[in-house]
């Protein structure tokens, strides 16, 4: 028998970032998920998440 575990993706919840997170692993703030740091931040330093597509720190 195989045992497989589901994991729920949400996008994360910063307006201008469109990347999906577990949020099992999420960055909760505010009761809200977060893919990193900076977005959890509201993108403070002008800095984005870095990840290949997503333009969230522009």
């Amino acid at each position: 028998m195989t045992t497989q575990t589901l994991t729920e993706s949400i996008t994360c919840a910063c307006g201008k970032c469109s990347c999906t997170v577990d949020p099992a692993t999420a960055i909760e703030k505010g009761g809200q998920y977060y893919c990193c740091e900076a977005c959890a931040n509201g993108h403070a330093d002008g800095k984005g998440c870095g990840k290949s597509g997503c333009g969230c720190g522009s």
